[in-house]
């Protein structure tokens, strides 16, 4: 191909100035999605454990992003201190009681801060100003608890399998209560006995109340009775006229 024809020349200012262009338009929206060309303020606060956190990642106030972590620096082996930088126009929002806490733009997304409202009664962040900190909860904890919660659900799914396989096949004091037809017939033998027994009990007391021997205590039994309720009629007749 010849380079130094007039065509080729033209091809080529085009791709570069292209290319300029695209260029160009990326930084602006990288700046501006980083808030490089917004004024901002910077405040910070320590986690124990920043769980992944870059600089870069998103701060969000309200739902909104508000902001970009400026820096992330390891104090010691139990503090890690975030730089935080905030655009200025959402500075008096932000309160010094609020707190910051690290959460994810998703399920499985990048990490994020945010921060949260503080009192009304707070006055608004200062610049350079120290928040107070939450420390996230860790994926692998949750992992962890939701393996054992899953082991233990298997344990007693199959424990309860054995129980069921035992009451089908007939074996184990509930198994041969369900299947095995005799007791059933035992236990309705049992209420029938019962009912017999209170029927021929209520004839016996029926028969002593008219033996010569004991009808003279069943007629002061009798006579108790009646009196106690003359008694109490009498008490609710006084309590009605007054």
């Amino acid at each position: 191909m010849d380079t130094n024809t007039q065509k080729f020349k033209v091809r080529l200012g085009l791709f570069i100035v292209g290319g300029l262009g695209l260029f160009v338009v990326a930084i602006f929206l990288i700046g501006r999605q980083k808030n490089l060309f917004d004024p901002v303020f910077k405040i910070t606060t320590n986690f124990y454990n920043v769980s992944g956190l870059l600089v870069g990642n998103n701060i969000r106030f309200s739902g909104v992003n508000v902001g970009t972590v400026g820096n992330i620096d390891i104090l010691n082996d139990s503090t890690v201190k975030v730089d935080m930088l905030i655009k200025k126009d959402v500075r008096r929002f932000i309160k010094e009681d609020s707190e910051v806490a690290i959460g994810s733009e998703g399920l499985i997304g990048d990490r994020l801060l945010i921060i949260t409202q503080g009192s009304t009664e707070a006055s608004e962040v200062l610049e350079g100003q120290h928040l107070l900190s939450k420390e996230p909860v860790e994926t692998d904890a949750i992992m962890s608890s939701l393996k054992i919660t899953a082991e233990n659900a298997e344990v007693i799914s199959q424990e309860l399998a054995e129980i069921m396989l035992k009451v089908n096949t007939g074996n184990g004091t509930l198994g041969r209560l369900i299947q095995d037809s005799t007791i059933a017939e035992n236990f309705n033998q049992t209420i029938l006995n019962l009912k017999r027994s209170s029927k021929g009990l209520d004839e016996n007391m029926e028969a002593a109340k008219h033996n010569f021997l004991l009808k003279g205590y069943f007629n002061k039994k009798e006579k108790l009775a009646l009196k106690k309720k003359k008694a109490a009629m009498d008490e609710a007749r006084k309590l009605k006229n007054n």
